[in-house]
């Protein structure tokens, strides 16, 4: 009745309406996440897969965690117009407008960050990495290409085919790196985008995510 077209929207006005008037009603909180969702799209329309995915606890425990802490009335206006933002909030601004194609989710992110606890696994994992390569090379005395030294295959924390019953070489791998060009970039990234996503999802979460590309790499 709602959809005669069969698009699979409705406006968000019309399905509120009909929420409040419900004898069943949606939970608030559902529906506030409902709510964020269609103010996210163009049209500000909700889609019957994403109701369908919420009823069902589909969607990302994140963002739940999101609207259920953070502040329900978020600023209207596009996060690129705020004024007067330092230095920090300036980088995670473009933090969020890097990695997210939806303004609805990039003012989450912008106000969902948090500095305590502090981002402490991507700054350690870095840290790790750097300390081992300046060891290897000290070691090895080559700073460029180390893989084609003929030590370097001898270290207990390469991966290496004829181990594999070693198990630790599984996940110890991610701290040896090429050359100074292969670190640096991996430690760039690892700040720039792992220590403001830790800062959103937690050290539990970045973790496990950052492990499980280690063991799938």
């Amino acid at each position: 009745q709602l959809d005669p077209e069969n698009t699979g929207f409705i406006g968000v006005e019309t399905f509120a309406s009909l929420v409040h008037s419900h004898e069943l009603p949606l939970d608030p909180a559902k529906l506030d996440m409902l709510v964020a969702l269609a103010q996210g799209n163009d049209e500000g329309q909700v889609c019957y897969q994403e109701l369908v995915d919420l009823i069902s606890s589909k969607r990302s425990s994140s963002f739940k965690r999101a609207i259920a802490n953070g502040q329900r009335a978020l600023p209207r206006d596009v996060l690129l117009d705020e004024t007067g933002l330092g230095f920090y909030k300036r980088f995670v601004r473009y933090v969020a407008y890097e990695i997210l194609p939806c303004e609805m989710d990039r003012r989450w992110y912008f106000y969902q960050h948090r500095t305590c606890p502090p981002p402490v696994f991507m700054a350690a994992v870095t840290l790790t990495q750097i300390i081992v390569f300046l060891c290897y090379g000290a070691r090895l005395n080559k700073w460029v290409l180390q893989t084609y030294h003929p030590e370097y295959m001898k270290s207990p924390l390469v991966y290496h085919p004829g181990h594999r019953a070693r198990a630790w070489r599984f996940l110890t791998y991610m701290f040896m790196h090429v050359g100074l060009e292969q670190l640096g970039f991996n430690a760039l990234l690892q700040l720039m985008i792992g220590v403001p996503l830790e800062m959103v999802h937690g050290i539990l979460r970045i973790s496990f995510l950052y492990l499980a590309g280690v063991l799938a790499g």
